[in-house]
């Protein structure tokens, strides 16, 4: 099973029924995956922070959902996740691109990266780090943490995990 589907059978297994994601090169493969899934329902989004509130929307409406972001724009979902996701103690599963690392080809990359983890840390939101293709087996068991907490959490999966940039 390729890691895509790993991740689209640990959502659907875990009942997640809305994912939302941002466009991004790395994370191409599982949005696609998730498009074509018939037991989630996909909503594209324009902005990171967007994303999250139709992620709030859902869980508000009794309805588990993740989202398929790039770390550039942990900055712009400061206030939503300190506001909104963790205030109404709302499940939140992150999938991150963790751009800016060695071997980024775009310099602008670097300079998220080196707050991402510091960020996500202030805020108290447990992360975790795939390097490697296997560490996905890691996400089931994260998925049952977060929506057993109510809590937001962030798996970052860099450059090595997606077979490079």
């Amino acid at each position: 099973m390729s890691v895509d589907d790993k991740i689209v059978q640990d959502f659907v297994n875990n009942k997640v029924e809305l994912v939302t994601t941002v466009p991004c090169k790395q994370l191409a493969g599982v949005i696609d995956k998730i498009d074509a899934c018939k037991d989630i329902y996909h909503i594209p989004s324009n902005k990171e922070d967007e994303g999250m509130g139709i992620c709030a929307g859902a869980f508000m409406g009794g309805k588990r959902s993740a989202i398929i972001m790039q770390n550039t724009a942990i900055g712009v979902t400061v206030n939503t996740l300190a506001t909104l996701t963790q205030y109404y103690r709302m499940p939140l599963p992150m999938l991150i691109s963790y751009r800016g690392e060695l071997g980024e080809p775009v310099a602008c990359q670097v300079e998220m990266a080196v707050h991402t983890k510091a960020i996500l840390a202030q805020l108290n939101i447990p992360t975790y780090h795939f390097h490697h293709e296997d560490d996905v087996a890691e996400l089931d068991k994260i998925l049952q943490y977060t929506f057993m907490c109510n809590k937001p959490v962030a798996i970052l999966t860099d450059a090595s995990f997606w077979k490079g940039y």
